[in-house]
């Protein structure tokens, strides 16, 4: 075979090398890019949450002023995840929304013990729009962990793996219930 035409081969199996290798790396550009919108779209749903918690408060608080500690624990609950929002650590927004999810039972529980709450037209409406945004949320962690999971399959797959690795594309954490979140409530009518 000629000098030239092995040459033309290289040069052939240089391009080809290359330009999938342009490829590989432009596919995972928008698998990133979507596994970063949908945890906004995560943050976003839990904001909306927190900003309507200050309004359930407020109008459970007219009929229970004896119940401070459960505010003060909402409260604290709500700064913690909106800080965990802003840091973006996806673990500490777990830990959080746990700890609000947690304050917010007991708030609701709290409300079974005053009928004339339960059937206030604002707090039903409260109640009403958490519900909404807890079924959002839902729907967001869904859509998260599945652009994740199609992100982390495809960056794990071979070739692609090399190239995953060469530009610091590595598999991201799911977005998961925390290990409380998991456990069974406790209905207790007995009072």
């Amino acid at each position: 075979m000629k000098k030239s035409t092995l040459l033309g081969f290289v040069i052939i199996g240089v391009v080809i090398a290359v330009f999938w290798f342009i490829g590989t790396k432009n596919n995972l550009v928008p698998l990133k890019e979507d596994v970063e919108m949908q945890q906004a779209q995560v943050e976003t749903a839990l904001q909306r949450r927190a900003d309507l918690i200050p309004n359930l408060v407020e109008t459970v608080k007219g009929y229970t002023k004896h119940e401070e500690s459960v505010f003060t624990e909402i409260a604290d609950a709500r700064a913690k995840l909106a800080g965990s929002i802003q840091s973006g650590d996806l673990a500490s927004i777990n830990e959080a929304n746990t700890a609000l999810d947690s304050a917010l039972s007991r708030l609701l529980a709290i409300s079974e013990d005053y009928p004339d709450l339960k059937a206030s037209e604002q707090f039903i409406a409260l109640q009403d729009e958490l519900a909404g945004t807890e079924n959002r949320i839902s729907v967001a962690r869904q859509y998260y962990n599945e652009t994740v999971r199609t992100y982390n399959t495809t960056i794990q797959k071979f070739p692609t793996s090399l190239i995953a690795g060469m530009f610091g594309y590595y598999p991201l954490p799911y977005f998961e219930a925390d290990e409380r979140a998991k456990e069974v409530p406790v209905v207790d009518f007995s009072n």
